[in-house]
């Protein structure tokens, strides 16, 4: 029987859209991208991992640290999107108003927080060696959580608040040239 996984990757962002708190959105998984060394092997998630998960209507939760306690949203209840797009797990959370959610916001602002994990259950994986290094990758895995963590795995994509001026201007097509830069600018803009 196959037992339950985590893994973490860089890829948390904070959009404020409306009132109260910023909708928290990045990656959760990364595809096509080696994790750190998990204890003598490394490994990649391959573009629709989560497919079959997804369509089935996997009953999703957003955690902070993989903390049942510490709820962010579930997407049954319509307060977490989980989408596979061509770059990985994309999530998009509307954290709730209370201890938790005001202080996962802080931590992500502060920079303190900036990676998620995701959970799963693998369902088709394959260990190979690639250049003398033990890669294990993951073709199909059940979700059934995704959680901002301190410490990732994977280690792609980054954390940052959007401002709701800063979304409007990338809408509107305004593109800038790295991603430091929109960190940036959006922290300076932020004020939540």
């Amino acid at each position: 029987m196959n037992k339950p996984e985590r893994r973490s990757v860089q890829g948390v962002e904070l959009r404020a859209v409306g009132d109260g708190l910023p909708v928290i959105e990045g990656y959760a998984a990364v595809f096509n991208s080696l994790s750190q060394n998990l204890g003598g092997f490394r490994e990649r998630i391959e573009p629709g991992a989560f497919a079959v998960s997804l369509h089935a209507g996997a009953d999703v939760r957003a955690l902070v640290d993989h903390d049942s306690a510490k709820i962010l949203g579930r997407n049954k209840s319509g307060t977490l999107t989980v989408v596979e797009d061509e770059h990985g797990l994309k999530v998009s959370i509307q954290p709730p108003d209370t201890s938790v959610g005001r202080d996962t916001v802080e931590s992500i602002r502060r920079g303190d927080l900036d990676a998620m994990s995701f959970g799963f259950v693998a369902r088709d994986d394959e260990v190979r060696k690639e250049n003398g290094e033990t890669i294990r990758v993951l073709r199909a895995v059940d979700l059934f959580d995704v959680s901002v963590v301190a410490y990732p795995a994977y280690l792609d994509t980054s954390v940052a608040l959007r401002s709701i001026e800063a979304a409007k201007a990338r809408e509107d097509g305004c593109e800038l040239a790295t991603m430091g830069m929109y960190l940036d600018l959006l922290l300076t803009e932020t004020d939540v």
